[in-house]
């Protein structure tokens, strides 16, 4: 079940908030670290960026899990969190010095190298720290994704990575620096990716670059293939845990690892998105000559990814269990794109309902704005509820 409490229970906290259902949480990691089991070679980094919260941070520290990070603020919060800085990775392809240098500062254990610029960078900044970074030099390998367009990262086109017919004169490069050890080569194809076809694509382009490192005698340790598995995000209740199966699967069955190799994995929206609901209160419904509207006081500033992406969230009114009507669920900022759905089908709905607008668990308040000078939307757990 997404939701536990019932809404006379949520509808004791002012909204709108984000509920996380912490039970759901832990069967999502365990399911996750029993197909990870199956091949001790593998290594999961949590992608921080999905969700920053402290208590789903918790969770997934205890798991062992590693972090996978895209700014300096985050390495400082995982290493805060008590993550091992050795199961920290850092990619991005504008790290600044100063994010740099906190990476070194710490100690983590890989920076995902995206650019020959950033490569130098690296190098001299770590001479001046008295040490040495250990990196993967993240390849652009031109697969495409069956996901929006906004979230694929591996077509040339995108501003992500080395391209591939770089990669060579860039590995000869590290062997020449003195401050830099490489130590393996990190993908990233895109994300809420549901056809494993595109992931069985990776493999095969992995194997062939892997080929060509052979004849040049190159080994390395790690290889890195991101993440990018998607949920369901139009039927939670049914599918509240990802195919976790088919998805490790597929590298079992596709990517030839060489002797001694790890394979690194960097899940986020898999491991929490279906966890986490944005718990809303109807303001008004409004009945316009075509179109009902039902407006509540949750926004895109809690919640921007229908008004970023165009993406579905299903949406239920926990109040309500009268016959059906259809409505658009709109948020309160002044923006034409805050709006949730367009002609769904709820229960019919009065103002006081509370809606719940299910699977936000990923990139949705770690992803919240103080735009129109709404306040940052407070979290709350089963625990929190059920003690009221």
């Amino acid at each position: 079940m997404i939701i536990k409490p019932q809404a006379s229970q949520l509808g004791r906290f002012a909204t709108p908030y984000y509920y996380y259902n912490e039970e759901l949480l832990q069967q999502t990691i365990d399911s996750l670290k029993q197909e990870m089991s199956k091949d001790s070679r593998y290594v999961m980094h949590y992608a921080i960026k999905a969700n920053a919260n402290p208590v789903v941070l918790k969770h997934i520290q205890q798991a062992g899990f590693g972090i996978d990070c895209v700014s300096g603020g985050e390495i400082a919060l995982a290493c805060q969190a008590g993550f091992d800085p050795k199961l920290i990775v850092f990619a991005g392809v504008g790290k600044a010095d100063w994010e740099i240098e906190t990476g070194l500062k710490y100690g983590i254990g890989c920076f995902n190298v995206e650019s020959v610029p950033e490569l130098e960078v690296i190098n001299q900044l770590a001479k001046q720290a008295h040490t040495t970074a250990n990196i993967c030099l993240r390849i652009n390998p031109n697969v495409g994704a069956h996901t929006h367009a906004n979230i694929v990262t591996g077509l040339s086109d995108n501003k992500f990575g080395i391209d591939m017919a770089h990669m060579m004169n860039v590995i000869a490069m590290t062997q020449k620096m003195e401050h830099t050890q490489l130590i393996g080569l990190h993908f990233h194809i895109g994300s809420q990716i549901v056809e494993m076809d595109d992931f069985i694509a990776l493999c095969n382009r992995i194997n062939e670059l892997q080929d060509g490192l052979d004849h040049q005698g190159i080994k390395l340790k790690i290889i890195n293939v991101g993440g990018g598995l998607g949920i369901d995000y139009d039927n939670p209740d049914i599918h509240p845990l990802p195919d976790f199966k088919s998805f490790f699967a597929v590298y079992r069955q596709n990517l030839q690892l060489r002797d001694g190799q790890e394979l690194h994995f960097e899940l986020g929206r898999a491991i929490v998105a279906q966890c986490g609901s944005l718990i809303t209160r109807v303001l008004y419904v409004k009945d316009n000559t075509n179109k009902k509207f039902v407006i509540i006081d949750g926004s895109m500033t809690e919640l921007i990814r229908p008004a970023l992406y165009g993406a579905h969230h299903k949406i239920k009114n926990l109040s309500s269990s009268k016959a059906a009507e259809t409505y658009d669920v709109v948020g309160p900022v002044c923006e034409s794109s805050d709006v949730f759905a367009t002609d769904i089908s709820l229960p019919q709905t009065q103002r006081g309902d509370i809606i719940a607008i299910l699977s936000a668990g990923a990139y949705g308040e770690t992803m919240a704005s103080g735009y129109n000078q709404r306040p940052l939307p407070k979290s709350y757990t089963d625990n929190d509820i059920m003690a009221e």
